[in-house]
């Protein structure tokens, strides 16, 4: 029998690596709005913890020139994760990111970076290689400029990652809008229409 081309991402396979989400490299961001970057890297997260969706979350030299997670993400994460400061350019290759991650024993990774074409690409790439499956959540992960944009895209294409973003991603692992959480999960990511289909969904379990 010929494998399906895509097995769905599910709150029961997949887990979610959060790379250099910071301060200082926000700075630097200009393939979109830095708040919406913030405000999409929080639903995700936000989002994926109310499924049940393990969140390991790194930072490069946060300590130094980089600084510390944007508020915005570290007020949605829980407070006794352990964040890892890690000095390597692929988070992959630190042993602490990459054994939380095997520790997990989920085979489908998604990944959100700033920057995209290093942060997110670089373990996604990497974890493709390893056997997991990878998506990239292209609009929580910013960049420096419109080229790093569709440079890290090719690339990530023509490894087999597969780039999407964060919402579907969390739809995707919803499957079911008659679900019980599914009215505060669109609260979660806050889309532009969701609080409209929130109200919906809380009227139809009414």
């Amino acid at each position: 029998m010929m494998k399906p081309f895509h097995e769905p991402l599910t709150p029961d396979n997949a887990a979610l690596l959060l790379v250099d989400h910071q301060i200082g490299l926000f700075t630097g961001v200009r393939d979109m709005g830095v708040d919406e970057l913030k405000h999409n890297v929080s639903a995700l997260a936000r989002a994926s913890l109310r499924l049940g969706v393990p969140v390991v979350a790194t930072t490069t030299s946060a300590d130094g020139m980089w600084g510390p997670l944007v508020p915005e993400l570290q007020a949605v994460l829980p407070k006794d994760l352990d964040v890892i400061d890690r000095s390597t350019v692929n988070a992959w290759h630190d042993e602490r990111v990459r054994g939380a991650i095997e520790a997990l024993g989920r085979k489908r990774l998604i990944v959100a970076g700033t920057s995209l074409e290093v942060c997110a690409a670089l373990p996604a790439i990497s974890a493709t290689a390893a056997g997991y499956t990878a998506y990239v959540a292209v609009d929580a992960s910013g960049t420096f400029s419109a080229t790093k944009r569709e440079t890290g895209l090719l690339r990530l294409q023509q490894a087999g990652v597969i780039v999407s973003d964060y919402a579907s991603l969390v739809v995707e692992m919803l499957a079911d809008n008659a679900h019980p959480i599914a009215p505060d999960l669109y609260g979660d990511l806050d889309m532009p229409f969701g609080t409209l289909v929130g109200q919906f969904l809380a009227a139809q379990a009414r």
